[in-house]
């Protein structure tokens, strides 16, 4: 298993502190944002301390880890030219800085058609990445661009393997895609993860095969299956259950395949501000393959 979470990145340390943090947390693997996922704000790649994070990250083992594109690159808007043309100019450098820093894997929400309409919004998410990649040679050091399964919530694309696979058949060099499978928003959008992932698994390659699925996020839903809504819930505190997300990280197909954690924060007692990250309890409750019910508690009581 390559078991990880998603770290920060931030400070002096920048690149070199997400490595110590993942390393903290006990992972195998990890992920980044390269600055706030809400915003376009980033430092030169030359002040991310990437060699010094590098070295770490060879000293500890981790050999993969992941960038995760920002939330406000939207490809598939026909209604705003100037939010198209700000996506496709913020996903280029991204896939140069992502690829600068050493990650082979570029993690992208496809885009949301905000009202235009599934067609039109393909069309555009395909348009977008095609000059993207015009504009971004692969070069030797490949950094894929990893579509995301998403929960289908509000005009949201990539709820189904069928809308991914759509986008597939537009891009010129698709051999430069990726699929990143959400275990929160795949049952969000119907699948189901929790009683028959088989199923799940068999759907997909009905589109891709296998090889195609560049790291997993490994997330429990507040929602029952379908409810098309997004939202992460802690690992075996959801309507997935602990039992059925542990199994997908000892599937054997994803033995080398970056499993990572995105579940919430745990409140801590007494504050508003400042909550847990729970990832060192969850990556050992994975590793032992034992739920504890009293997970939420041992974190906060660790704290204190």
């Amino acid at each position: 298993m390559k078991l990880g979470c998603h770290v920060g990145m931030s400070g002096k340390d920048m690149f070199l502190g997400s490595v110590k943090e993942a390393i903290g947390y006990g992972c195998d693997t990890f992920m980044v944002y390269t600055g706030a996922p809400q915003n376009t704000r980033r430092k030169p790649v030359e002040e991310l301390n990437v060699e010094a994070g590098q070295r770490l990250m060879r000293e500890a083992g981790i050999t993969e880890f992941v960038v995760h594109a920002p939330y406000i690159i939207n490809l598939a808007n026909t209604v705003n030219p100037d939010t198209f043309e700000l996506a496709v100019d913020f996903l280029k450098l991204e896939l140069r800085r992502a690829a600068a820093m050493g990650s082979r894997t570029l993690v992208l929400h496809p885009g949301a058609h905000v009202g235009a309409g599934e067609d039109a919004g393909i069309a555009q998410i395909v348009r977008g990445l095609n000059e993207v990649f015009a504009a971004v040679p692969a070069g030797e050091e490949k950094c894929f661009v990893a579509l995301e399964t998403m929960a289908g919530k509000g005009s949201e694309l990539g709820r189904s393997f069928e809308e991914l696979a759509r986008i597939y058949d537009g891009v010129w060099e698709n051999n430069r895609l990726r699929i990143c499978m959400d275990t929160c928003h795949m049952s969000d959008a119907g699948y189901p993860v929790r009683d028959d992932f088989d199923a799940v698994l068999t759907g997909f390659q009905r589109y891709f095969p296998l090889k195609e699925i560049a790291c997993i996020h490994l997330n429990d839903s507040v929602n029952a299956q379908g409810a098309g809504k997004d939202r992460h819930a802690n690992l075996g505190f959801g309507t997935i259950g602990f039992d059925a997300l542990c199994a997908v990280t000892r599937r054997p197909e994803f033995a080398e395949t970056p499993i990572i954690l995105e579940t919430p924060y745990v409140p801590r007692p007494g504050s508003k501000t400042r909550d847990l990250p729970p990832y060192k309890h969850e990556l050992a409750m994975l590793r032992e393959g034992s739920f504890r019910e009293d997970l939420l508690a041992r974190i906060q009581a660790e704290a204190e």
